[in-house]
């Protein structure tokens, strides 16, 4: 019945997407399953799932779902092309007959027995990564020893092995040589020899796990009405470097320039793809492009094989990187005297990124004084420089198109700042960027976050797993200040009638239920067609996931409690959860007032849901 109501709202509304945030980790546990870190795959995982299809998203978006290091849990700092054995859900591996007791329930047992107390509400890595290596190699030694009892498993392993051959080899040969040299730091190796048969095929084994499940949710989220959308991180792990690295630039790495959100940038230290390694003349309608467009068409082509959609990471990598240079002692004054790659034709402290500039000086800002990370850097762009700085996001959407995928189903992570040339590779496609409402500032008309300045084929959200949730952000807006602002703004976009706006906004301002379903509402009256929610901003949790650019202990380990149906119910009874119903009900009124016949009974339904109606 919700989902109904929901999908019919949607559409009212042309709203084409609304996709759930959550990351893998994030997952809740049932009991007798749970080490303490989330999985979509485990039975909790669907469990929360079918609810989130229940309440009438289209979609879930994961994060990246690379290996991470133990000194690292950063989802968007894991690996390209293996995926976590952390996110093998032991309890199917117990119970389904699908996998007919590869592990023995005892195994289970202690595995789960020895969690942390705490395990339902934060991940604790170390922990889990020991337990669950624990169990997953009690579940290849049953399989080695049993290939006849598991030989149709068998089958598929071997086939498995076969179509990934390239990328579970060198993946397997890194744990390996890891796991001899104790460091995964392989530039302290004394050598890479060996041959490491048993440790590659666990290693192998454990990816046929992993991607097994995950093509079985995939199949299960389809038959639930749910697009799957990948997260196609900018960033390159410590154990692909080690594969790839003659793809790279040796003396620069890509980072965050200052903006508004963020005056110092961010030194990421990823390695930047060298452009020689594009094609010949850097166009990615030839043959197939250099082997660094190989190595992008590969990427793209395993997530497509796995995922509806993706959401691309600062696209800006993929089109004008800010790059740094490697020989500065200090990484935070490299970021911030660095430049971008593709503009940067005559800079007296980069000469060489002079060859791979794609402007002159003529196209740049006539100032010298401005600053190079500002959007308007470049002034002009030819359709040929155009072509040039497209190349990587022409492959992306071929790709997509040739999996089946529509544009839309492209969501790009463009924030505060979208430089010239990024515009213009947008433009060409027709794709939009994020419009993150928390960050707006409701009294400057011309603020990029604003759901007003949106296009129809931009995102719009609350927040993102990078920004605070928002009640704890409703709890830091004080009456008579930002509040007071907001409910003017929200009045405007939601009130049709001028002369009731100063009294609908009062009542925002004056009620914080009335306030958080308005501000929810903001989402859905255009002209966006996508929303995206992250689970926190959904299920009205006050806990930072992660603070960017900050190393702190909590970061990456927030998980959805156990009992996340009951706790929503009572918290959007509260108004302190997003009121999915009553937003879109209040959204409806807006865009259509006075409401038709058939949108009157809609939201009538919808408030009844909410709590709000008879």
């Amino acid at each position: 019945m919700e989902s109904a109501l929901v999908a019919t709202a949607l559409e009212c509304l042309s709203i084409e997407r609304l996709v759930l945030g959550v990351h893998d980790a994030s997952f809740p546990g049932i009991d007798g399953e749970d080490l303490g870190r989330g999985s979509p795959y485990s039975f909790g995982g669907r469990a929360f799932l079918r609810f989130a299809a229940g309440l009438g998203f289209t979609g879930v978006q994961f994060g990246p779902q690379g290996r991470t290091s133990p000194i690292n849990a950063s989802p968007y700092d894991g690996t390209l092309f293996a995926k976590s054995p952390l996110s093998v859900a032991l309890g199917p591996l117990a119970r389904d007959d699908r996998w007919r007791g590869l592990l023995s329930g005892e195994a289970l047992a202690v595995a789960v027995s020895g969690r942390p107390a705490n395990a339902d509400h934060r991940v604790d890595h170390a922990y889990v990564r020991e337990a669950q290596d624990k169990a997953l190699r009690a579940s290849y030694a049953a399989f080695v020893q049993g290939r006849e009892k598991w030989r149709a498993l068998a089958q598929e392993f071997a086939t498995f092995s076969l179509e990934h051959a390239e990328w579970l080899e060198s993946d397997g040969h890194f744990e390996a040589l890891a796991a001899r040299h104790g460091t995964l730091d392989w530039q302290q190796w004394p050598d890479e020899g060996g041959d490491h048969a048993e440790a590659k095929d666990y290693a192998r084994f454990c990816q046929f796990l992993v991607h097994t499940q995950h093509a079985a949710l995939r199949e299960e989220l389809a038959g639930l009405g749910l697009k799957l959308y990948g997260d196609l991180q900018v960033g390159v792990s410590h154990r692909d470097l080690w594969r790839y690295q003659d793809l790279f630039l040796p003396n620069y790495r890509m980072g965050a320039p200052p903006s508004r959100t963020n005056p110092a940038g961010q030194p990421w230290g990823y390695p930047v793809l060298d452009p020689a390694g594009y094609a010949p003349g850097a166009t990615a309608s030839q043959a197939g492009g250099g082997p660094g467009l190989r190595f992008v068409r590969a990427r793209l082509e395993k997530m497509l094989s796995e995922f509806d959609g993706l959401r691309i990471d600062h696209p800006h990598g993929l089109v004008c990187p800010w790059v740094y240079r490697t020989d500065d002692p200090d990484p935070m004054h490299a970021v911030q005297h660095g430049a971008r790659l593709f503009a940067s034709p005559d800079l007296p402290d980069h000469p060489g990124l002079a060859r791979f500039s794609l402007v002159d000086r003529k196209d740049l800002a006539p100032d010298s004084r401005h600053p190079r990370y500002q959007d308007d850097w470049v002034r002009r762009l030819t359709d040929a420089q155009v072509d040039r700085h497209a190349v990587i996001f022409d492959v992306l959407v071929d790709t997509v198109r040739a999996h089946g995928g529509r544009v839309g189903d492209i969501a790009c992570e463009v924030l505060s700042t979208c430089p010239s040339p990024l515009a213009a590779v947008l433009a060409r496609h027709g794709l939009g960027r994020f419009r993150v409402v928390q960050k707006a500032d409701p009294k400057n008309l011309d603020d990029p976050y604003r759901t007003a300045r949106a296009s129809a084929a931009d995102w719009v959200m609350l927040g993102t797993h990078d920004t605070a949730p928002i009640w704890r952000v409703f709890d830091e807006w004080q009456p008579g200040g930002q509040r007071e602002a907001w409910a003017c703004y929200l009045a405007d976009r939601l009130e049709p009638t001028v002369a009731r706006r100063p009294a609908f906004a009062a009542r925002l301002a004056g009620d914080p239920i009335q306030f958080g379903r308005a501000f929810c509402a903001d989402l859905f009256v255009g002209p966006a067609r996508n929303v995206s929610i992250f689970f926190t901003d959904l299920l009205g949790g006050k806990e930072i996931y992660n603070r960017p650019g900050e190393v702190h202990p909590d970061n990456w380990t927030l998980r959805i409690p156990p009992d996340y149906a009951r706790l929503y119910r009572a918290r959007r009874a509260a108004g302190e959860a997003f009121d999915l119903p009553g937003a879109l009900a209040l959204a409806l009124r807006a865009r259509s007032s006075p409401p038709q016949a058939s949108h009157a009974a809609l939201i009538a339904g919808l408030e009844r849901l909410s709590g709000e109606g008879p």
